[in-house]
Formats: structure tokens, C-alpha cells, sequence
């Protein structure tokens, strides 16, 4: 690869780095898109009908995008021998089946692993691959409410509030399995053995929750919702609606933000003590009242850059047009579709998003020829079969967000 002017060379820190996905919904096929984006060269193992989920032109699924796809039929003797060819040429692999349903597709770790003993081979599931809920049907919000996570997060006098399926699918799962397979394959390239690395998305919401852990333990946090400091327990750590409807995040924590978020608000004269905890409703309603004098528009123009710690609540068609956002390039346009921009960023070797979503099959010459394996016929094309066909054959395979039984 030639390098720019500024010695920063394209393709991501990950070029030059294999990956097999076999294809399935949600957690999975996001963590392959964060290693697609890094620069891997991901190689997604697509079935005829489809993976049984939600159902989305596959021009649209950003999940899929920097990838390849090739159709392979994992119950047929040829779809499952191409498999392993490819685990062979791999540096990682990344399956989020049900546990043992790999193993009776012939793909599992101990047939991919003596294929090739340096597999980095990656499992992505909810529950994981042990425990007595392990064959059992889950999805997000499951896997966050028995860990506790999802118990901290809606007002005091209201249910708990799922914040859609990025908490757990996304943040405990995607992340913690990308975490694990760059660390096994960063051993493997020192010298060690190949490994299996189990990503339970109720394992890594648990650990995103081991600073609150310890506070609790310190008796720096109540175990009850919209009490604590960052829960919206407190006045000024949290969200108030604007005259128009919108609404207003304020984090201003620290004294010298606090101070500078009560004078441009207009409530320096007037608010109760901070340290007042027996006045914080007070205190709340002093800011909520104030807040709805104005337009969100406005209250944005009286903190913009300011050290108050006030941000507008955007919707996601508007964040992209934010001017820190837009200045950052946060977000970008590809193939007619915005949407996030690769992260994090890279000095030397920066990721970008390359290709679009890759449509099931559409890729089988490119990677038999790059790959330098011999794919079946009915490798290429469109994905075939009704959706029903398709469901009806992975809804016993897909372990995480499509109920697998």
C-alpha cells in the first residue's frame, strides 16, 4: 500500500487480517463490521433464505458494510467443506449460534481449529455457552434485566426503560467480542495457540457495570432508579423540556460547570444550594421551569461553547448535521446512505468505509479468487428461497436476538 503525504497508509490497522462470519442478526454481524472497519478483510457466510431475522433491503444493511458475502449451505457436504477451507485461510471466525449448533454443522471450534490451530474463533450469544439458559431463546432486553442494567436506567416513579438494543446487543456483546477475538489473535500472532473466545452479551453488560459495583459497595450508589448522581437522581444531571417541545441534557457536575451553568441559565439568584440534597426537588423545578421559557434552539445558542455542560437531545436525522459532529466528520455518505463514520481514528492507518453493504452471494468470484478457494455453484447470486424457508431453517440456529426454538 502507498502511503498519503501526511504517511498515513489506507486500509485500517487490521488490513491484511482474515475473517469468516457466519451470518446471523444483530450483535454478530456488527462486531464483523467493526473489524470490516478497521481494515479485516471479512468474508460473510450468507445461507440460501436468509438468516431468519428482521427482514431489511440488504442495500440498507449498514452491518454488512466493507464486507463480502459468499451463499454457502451449511446442512450440504460442500457448503460445510467451503467453510472450512475458509476457516484454514483465516485469522478469525465469528459464529452466533445457539451452542453445539455449530458443532452439528461440522463448523464448530474443534473441526475449524484442526483445520487451522491458529483460529482465533469467535461465539457470539446472549446467554453463552454454558449456564442453564444457555439453549434458551433471548434478546436485548433479557439479557440486560437479569444483569441489573437495565433495573438503573428510567425515572423513580416510572418502569424501567429499555434504551433500544444498544446497551446489550451492541455495547455488552459487539464490543466485548471484538475486544476478545483481537486479543486472542494478537496471542496466536506471539506464538500461542488458537482459541475459542465466548462473548455472552449478559458477561460484558455485567462488566460495563463494575464502577457502579464498586460505588454500591462504597454506599456512593442506591440500588433504586433515579436516585443517584447519574441516574437522573440529580437536578443538574439530567434532561428538561424546551418551550417547543425539545429537550436539553445537562451534565454539569463539577462546581465551576455547575456555576457557569446556573448564571447562563438565569438562576444564579435563586436556586437553592447544590449541597442541598433536601432542596434538589426545589432545585429541579427552578431548572425545568426555566428550561420551558425558551426553544431548545435557543437554550443551544445561550450555552454554545460554553464549560456548562449543556447539550441539545437530538434525534438521529438531525445529530449528523450538528456542527461538531459535521466539523469531525463523525458521520458520513456512502452509497446514498449517511451513517456513522468508522471509530476510533487512527493516526497512521485510517479506516473508511470502502463498500457498501454486501448483498448475499453477490461477492463469491472476488473471494474464491482472493482467497484462493474453490466455491460450490450455487455460491453466487441472490440469497434463493422464500423468507418463510428461511426462518423456518436458522430460527434453530441463531442464538442471540432471533428467538433460536
Amino acid at each position: 500500500m502507498v502511503a498519503t503525504d501526511d504517511g498515513a497508509v489506507p486500509g485500517g490497522p487490521l488490513s491484511g487480517v482474515r475473517v469468516v462470519e457466519l451470518a446471523g442478526i444483530g450483535p454478530g454481524p456488527f462486531a464483523a463490521m467493526v473489524l470490516a472497519d478497521l481494515g479485516a478483510d471479512v468474508v460473510r457466510v450468507d445461507r440460501p433464505g436468509g438468516t431468519g431475522g428482521l427482514r431489511i433491503d440488504p442495500d440498507y444493511d449498514i452491518a454488512n458494510r466493507n464486507k463480502r458475502s459468499v451463499l454457502l449451505d451449511l446442512k450440504s457436504d460442500d457448503g460445510r467443506a467451503t467453510v472450512l477451507e475458509l476457516a484454514g485461510r483465516a485469522d478469525i471466525l465469528i459464529e452466533g449460534y445457539r451452542p453445539g449448533v455449530a458443532e452439528r454443522l461440522g463448523v464448530g471450534p474443534e473441526a475449524c481449529l484442526a483445520r487451522n490451530p491458529r483460529l482465533v474463533y469467535g461465539r457470539m450469544t446472549g446467554w453463552g455457552q454454558d449456564g442453564p439458559l444457555a439453549r434458551t431463546a433471548g434478546h436485548d432486553i433479557g439479557y440486560i434485566a437479569v444483569t441489573g442494567a437495565l433495573g438503573m436506567i428510567g425515572a423513580a416513579d416510572g418502569p424501567p426503560v429499555a434504551p433500544a438494543n444498544l446497551l446489550g446487543d451492541y455495547a455488552g456483546g459487539s464490543l466485548y467480542l471484538v475486544i476478545g477475538v483481537l486479543a486472542a489473535l494478537q496471542h496466536a500472532r506471539a506464538g500461542g495457540p488458537g482459541q475459542v473466545v465466548d462473548a455472552a452479551i449478559v458477561d460484558g453488560t455485567a462488566h460495563l457495570s463494575a464502577v457502579i459495583h464498586g460505588m454500591m459497595a462504597a454506599g456512593g450508589w442506591q440500588d433504586r432508579r433515579g436516585a443517584n448522581l447519574l441516574d437522573g437522581g440529580c437536578p443538574f444531571y439530567g434532561t428538561y423540556e424546551t418551550s417547543d417541545g425539545g429537550y436539553m441534557a445537562v451534565g454539569a457536575l463539577e462546581h465551576k460547570f455547575y456555576a457557569e451553568f446556573t448564571e447562563r441559565l438565569g438562576i444564579a439568584g435563586q436556586a437553592p444550594p447544590r449541597e442541598d440534597f433536601d432542596a434538589w426537588a426545589t432545585l429541579r423545578s427552578v431548572i425545568a421551569a426555566r428550561f420551558k421559557e425558551r426553544t431548545r434552539e435557543e437554550w443551544t445558542a445561550v450555552f454554545d461553547g460554553s464549560d456548562a455542560c449543556v447539550a441539545p437531545v437530538l434525534s438521529l436525522r438531525e445529530a449528523p448535521a450538528h456542527p461538531h459532529l459535521a466539523a469531525r466528520a463523525t458521520f458520513t455518505e456512502h452509497g446514498g446512505i449517511t451513517q456513522p463514520a468508522p471509530a476510533p481514528r487512527f493516526s497512521a492507518t485510517p479506516g473508511a468505509v470502502r463498500r457498501g453493504p454486501a448483498r448475499p452471494g453477490a461477492d463469491a468470484a472476488e473471494v474464491a479468487r482472493d482467497w484462493d478457494v474453490a466455491l460450490p455453484q450455487d455460491s453466487t447470486g441472490s440469497a434463493t428461497g422464500s423468507a418463510a424457508e428461511g426462518a423456518a431453517e436458522t430460527t434453530a440456529e441463531t442464538a442471540t436476538e432471533e428467538n433460536p426454538s
